[in-house]
Parts: structure tokens; sequence; C-alpha cells
């Protein structure tokens, strides 16, 4: 993986701004302003949220990285992991993390209330399976808020624990991409 270049922080906000600017770039706020161009799979057979073995693990990774594969192959990606803190202050980490930005996501007028989420980015070549170990930690609940982006931020990947959020360039390719994975979708009207 290969971290934001210095300066790079700028750029890459700029790019973010251009692309999606009606939303900070924390995965859980992005439906409401880009619904129309929003999808959800869900990472196992009947909307089942959870993988209790290795067989159900497999399927959630494949699910995963068959939609990556299809967002991304053949591209560079970004990959986004927030930092979740009640401090304001950037967390130390290994020098290679790639600081990105930090967000006040939840303001509160009680300090040990507010939510600041911290962003890294690193940038690699797309390859199926190259986050497995960090799909699998969001799938299992450990990790939560991972942005999968391509360079130029057009598409963007958001798994959590039970499933993804996709947002595409268009509401037609939106179409396209849940019209190939119409076994994947929620049951429910709004497509949660």
């Amino acid at each position: 993986m290969q971290q934001v270049p210095e300066g790079g922080q700028t750029a890459l906000t700029e790019l973010w701004r251009q692309r999606w600017p009606d939303c900070p770039p924390v995965g859980y706020k992005l439906r409401d302003p880009y619904r129309d161009v929003w999808v959800r799979f869900h990472s196992l057979p009947e909307s089942k949220r959870y993988a209790v073995d290795e067989s159900e693990h497999a399927v959630v990774l494949e699910r995963y990285n068959t939609v990556l594969d299809e967002l991304f192959a053949g591209t560079d990606v970004y990959v986004i992991t927030p930092l979740w803190a009640t401090e304001p202050e950037i967390p130390l980490l290994e020098p290679d993390a790639g600081y990105w930005q930090s967000l006040l996501v939840e303001d509160d007028p009680e300090p040990e209330f507010r939510t600041y989420c911290h962003l890294f980015a690193a940038r690699l070549p797309w390859q199926r399976g190259c986050i497995d170990k960090l799909l699998r930690d969001t799938a299992d609940d450990k990790v939560a808020g991972v942005l999968v982006t391509d360079s130029l931020m057009q598409r963007i990947y958001y798994p959590y624990d039970g499933g993804a959020d996709v947002f595409l360039t268009t509401p037609e390719e939106r179409d396209r991409m849940r019209d190939r994975h119409t076994d994947w979708l929620s049951s429910h009207p709004s497509g949660l």
C-alpha cells in the first residue's frame, strides 16, 4: 500500500468535494444525499447479518470481492480507514498509516460525547483478495466505516457488517449493477 503523499491530503480532499459535495467521507452519511446512485447488497442469503462458520465467511468475501472486482478491476483504489475517537488529536499510528483528515462527526456541548473520525488513506492497485482481512474484520464488526474508491473517487464501496453500500456514477449504472445481483438485495421496499 502506498500512503497519501505529502501535500496529497489537500488534493484528495478537493477530489472528494468535487465528486461528493453533499457529504463528508463518512459511509453511513452517503446514502441520503446520494440515494439516486446507491444500491445495497447483503452479504449472506436471506439477509443474514453475521457469518457463523468458514463456509459463510467464504460467501461474504466472495460477494464483497465480486462487486469490488466489477467496480475496480485493473485500477488503483484508495482504501480509506477511519479511527473513531472522542478527541480531536490525531492518534499516533504507524508512520506509513497515511493520515488524510479528521472530521467532527457528532458535535455535542459535552466534550466526552463528541465523535471525531480520523481518516487514513492508502492507494493500491486493486487485486481480488488484497483487502480480505479488512473486509472480514468489517463483516465481523471489528472495523467500521471503511471506504474503497477508485483514484478519481467516481465510485464508492462501503462495506459494513451485513453487506455493502455501493455508490455509482449514474442511476443507470446503479441499475445495471443492481440487476446483476438481484439475489443479494433486500426484500424491504427501501432497499435496506
